[in-house]
C-alpha cells in the first residue's frame, strides 16, 4: 500500500514527495517533515495514474481549486471538460467534480480521464442523488450507501473528498438555539442536517469515522474535512456554529493523522475583511497547522455577478496569513451554473489572489516572477510582458484590438515614462 504520510513518519522519501520538493523549489527532507507532522498534504490517490500530483500546505506556494459539475437542470459532459480545459488552460492546480446530474459515475470517470491534475470531490452528493431518484427523498438515504459511494470514489482515483463530519446532533442544536440569518448553505451539509433531524439519529460520517478513515487510509486519499456550517453571510461570521464545527474538525484531524490518513481543513465562506486573520490564526491553533481550505472567502454580500472579486480580496488576505488552498468563486457564484469563460475567470482572479498571498510571504518564484515582468517592462519588450503574465491572452488581445505599437502603450503613447526616462539614460 503506497500511502505518503505513512512513509513520512517512517522517514522515507517516496518519488512523489521528491517530484513536489522539486516543483516546489524546496528541500524534500523539509517536504517529509511536514508531511509527517500534517502541515502538508499530497494529494496523490494510489490508483491514480498519469496525472501531476500537487502538494498543500506549509511551507508551498497557495494553490487554487476549480469546481465544476453537472445539474439536475443542465447535463452536457462536453461543456464540463470545456470547463476543465479552461480551468487548466488558466493554470488551477486542482479540480472538483461537484456533478448532481446525469450519471454521475460516468461522469466523474470522464472527468478524472481527461484532468491529469488533481481530482475533488463530494461523495454525499452522490449518495444523496441515487437516493432521491430511487426512494423520492434524501431521508432514506443509509450510511451503507454514503460508504459505498466513497469506497467507489477512491476506487476511480479521486484524490481528496470534502466530508462534512463535523455536522453533528449537537452543532445543529447550537445552529438552532443561536439563530442565524443564513442557516446552512452548505449543500452537503444540508443534505446531512436534512436527514439527521429526520431520522433522528448522528451524522453517518462522524458516527462511523473509524469507517471513513479505513477507506481514506486504502487509497491515500486526502480527507477535507468540510465546513457544513460555514457562515453564508457576514452577519454570520464566526459565531458559535462556525466555531463548535472547527473544535470537532481539529479533534477529527488528530484522530485521522494518527491512523495514517491525511487531512485538509476546510474554511468559510462569508467572512468580513477584519475578521480573516483572526479565522486563520483560529483554525491553525485549533488543528494543529493542518492545510487550510478556504472558499472565498467572500468579503461582502452585496455583489452578485462579481463575487470572483470579492472571494480575490479575501483569498489575497487568507492566503497571506495562512491559508494554504483557495477554491475559486465564479461572476455567477449565487446565481446558476458557470459557463467555461466565467470558469475561466474565476480561476484567473483566484491565481492572481494566490500569487499576491505568496509574494507576501516570500516565496522565491513567485518573487523572480515579478521582477522579471518589470524587467521586461522597463524594456517595453512586450513579448516578455505576454511570457509572464498571468493572462497573456487578454493581453495579446488588447494589443491587437487597440492596433498599439511595440515602444508604448496606449494610455501615455509619446508621453510614456519608461521611453522619456529610457531616452535620457541613453544619453
Amino acid at each position: 500500500m503506497n500511502n505518503q504520510l505513512i512513509a513520512a513518519k517512517e522517514g522515507k522519501i517516496t518519488k512523489t514527495m521528491e517530484r513536489i520538493a522539486k516543483d516546489e523549489g524546496i528541500d524534500k527532507h523539509i517536504l517529509r517533515e511536514s508531511i509527517a507532522e500534517g502541515k502538508v498534504v499530497l494529494l496523490a490517490n494510489n490508483v491514480h495514474k498519469s496525472f501531476s500530483p500537487k502538494g498543500v500546505g506549509k511551507g508551498l506556494r497557495v494553490k487554487v481549486n476549480a469546481n465544476i459539475g453537472t445539474s439536475p437542470e443542465k447535463v452536457d459532459i462536453d461543456e464540463e471538460i470545456e470547463k476543465l480545459r479552461m480551468a487548466k488552460k488558466a493554470g488551477v492546480d486542482t479540480v472538483m467534480d461537484l456533478s448532481t446530474g446525469g450519471n454521475l459515475d460516468e461522469i466523474r470517470r470522464i472527468i478524472i480521464a481527461h484532468a491529469r491534475i488533481p481530482l475533488g470531490t463530494v461523495p454525499v452528493y452522490q449518495a444523496a442523488v441515487e437516493t432521491v431518484k430511487k426512494k423520492k427523498t434524501i431521508v432514506k438515504m443509509t450510511p451503507e450507501h454514503i460508504f459505498e459511494v466513497i469506497e467507489k470514489h477512491g476506487m476511480d482515483g479521486v484524490d481528496f473528498i470534502t466530508v462534512h463530519c463535523g455536522v453533528t446532533q449537537r452543532s445543529l442544536e447550537r445552529l438552532k438555539k443561536q439563530g442565524r440569518i443564513t442557516d446552512i448553505v452548505s449543500r452537503g451539509g444540508a443534505f446531512l442536517a436534512e436527514w439527521m433531524i429526520v431520522n433522528k439519529k448522528e451524522n453517518p460520517l462522524y458516527e462511523h469515522y473509524d469507517k471513513l478513515l479505513k477507506i481514506a487510509k486504502k487509497y491515500d486519499m486526502t480527507l477535507s474535512l468540510g465546513d457544513g456550517l460555514r457562515p453564508g453571510s457576514i452577519a454570520d461570521a464566526t459565531d458559535r456554529a462556525q466555531v463548535e464545527e472547527l473544535i470537532l474538525l481539529g479533534e477529527l484531524f488528530k484522530e485521522a493523522h494518527a491512523q495514517g490518513v491525511q487531512v485538509m481543513i476546510e474554511g468559510p465562506g462569508h467572512i468580513p475583511i477584519n475578521l480573516i486573520e483572526t479565522n486563520i490564526v483560529m483554525q491553525k491553533k485549533l488543528c494543529n497547522d493542518a492545510p487550510f481550505y478556504v472558499l472565498g472567502p467572500i468579503v461582502t454580500d452585496i455583489a452578485p455577478g462579481y463575487d470572483h472579486i470579492t472571494s480575490a480580496i479575501g483569498g489575497a488576505l487568507a492566503g497571506y496569513y495562512g491559508a494554504d488552498f483557495l477554491c475559486y468563486v465564479t461572476p455567477t457564484e449565487h446565481l446558476g451554473l458557470p459557463t467555461p469563460q466565467d470558469v475561466w475567470e474565476g480561476v484567473i482572479v483566484t491565481k492572481i489572489a494566490a500569487h499576491a498571498a505568496d509574494i507576501a510571504k516570500g516565496n522565491q518564484k513567485a518573487l523572480k516572477r515579478d521582477e522579471a515582468m518589470s524587467r521586461h517592462r522597463k524594456a517595453l519588450d512586450w513579448e516578455g510582458q505576454i511570457r509572464h503574465a498571468i493572462d497573456p491572452e487578454k493581453i495579446k488581445r488588447f494589443r491587437k484590438e487597440r492596433n498599439l505599437k511595440n515602444d508604448v502603450c496606449s494610455m501615455c503613447g509619446e508621453y510614456c515614462a519608461m521611453k522619456i526616462v529610457k531616452d535620457y539614460f541613453k544619453q
